[in-house]
């Protein structure tokens, strides 16, 4: 008889308690469902990570439908964390869509400042409204990788005699959107850990057959597949292992 597993907010964990129980579970429990609404809430939780200029060059794909779980399975190298999920989300970076959530940026910003008339927005206004009329296209806008080499050139001139920005180029710009993308998945996997759900991020997947399962045009790339539902009590392969933490830690 198959469980489905519900959490109340009573039982959420703490941040800390949250990132020590995610654990990457290779195996989930075959006989618990998870609540679809529980994984969604998760996603909306997902949403709300930092993001590069706030332009949100992201979309999350929520699969529950079982033929989509097993042709996903089949895209994800048959591994066990994607045989085993019960539902799995697909965390895609739309670096292609920066015109359409910089004007969408642009209309909420005037909506905040009143829908004035251009000669009424204050300094400070004009300066948040111009980072998106301006220079998010200045930064964004590219030609076969032409015009973003001669940005990156114009830039590291200008880096000669003072601070700049100098990731510039259409290769810049996709790293850009894939961290925005990662911060947000590890929204989500923190969030399903908080309330006992386990989940698996899956790098190891033919992305090509991904984006046509999904449906997404050639400039969708994506982030990652995570595997969702209970862990199984062979699911984590061993004990976490980091390395020392005076390794990596460095006080200035």
């Amino acid at each position: 008889m198959k469980v489905r597993f519900g959490i109340f907010n009573d039982m959420e964990k703490t941040v800390t308690e949250a990132i020590h129980y995610r654990r990457s579970v290779r195996i989930f429990k075959s006989d618990v469902e998870l609540d679809s609404t529980i994984v969604k809430q998760c996603i909306e939780n997902a949403v709300l990570a930092p993001t590069s200029s706030n332009l949100q060059l992201w979309e999350f794909y929520h699969i529950a439908d079982r033929d989509n779980l097993k042709q996903m399975t089949k895209a994800c190298l048959d591994q066990n964390a994607a045989k085993t999920a019960k539902q799995m989300v697909v965390v895609v970076a739309r670096k292609d869509l920066w015109r359409k959530r910089a004007k969408a940026n642009l209309d909420f910003l005037k909506s905040v400042y009143g829908n004035k008339p251009e000669e009424e927005y204050s300094g400070r206004e004009k300066f948040a409204l111009n980072y998106y009329k301006k220079l998010i296209p200045s930064v964004y806008f590219d030609f076969l990788g032409i015009f973003g080499w001669l940005k990156y050139l114009i830039f590291q001139i200008i880096g000669i005699f003072r601070p700049t920005y100098r990731q510039v180029r259409q290769s810049d710009m996709r790293i850009v959107a894939q961290k925005s993308a990662g911060l947000a998945a590890q929204n989500f996997m923190i969030s399903m850990a908080a309330l006992g759900y386990d989940t698996c991020p899956m790098e190891g997947s033919d992305t090509l057959m991904v984006k046509r399962i999904l449906g997404l045009p050639s400039g969708a790339e994506i982030n990652m597949v995570i595997g969702c539902g209970v862990r199984d009590e062979k699911g984590v392969y061993g004990p976490r292992f980091r390395v020392p933490f005076n390794d990596i830690y460095k006080k200035m």
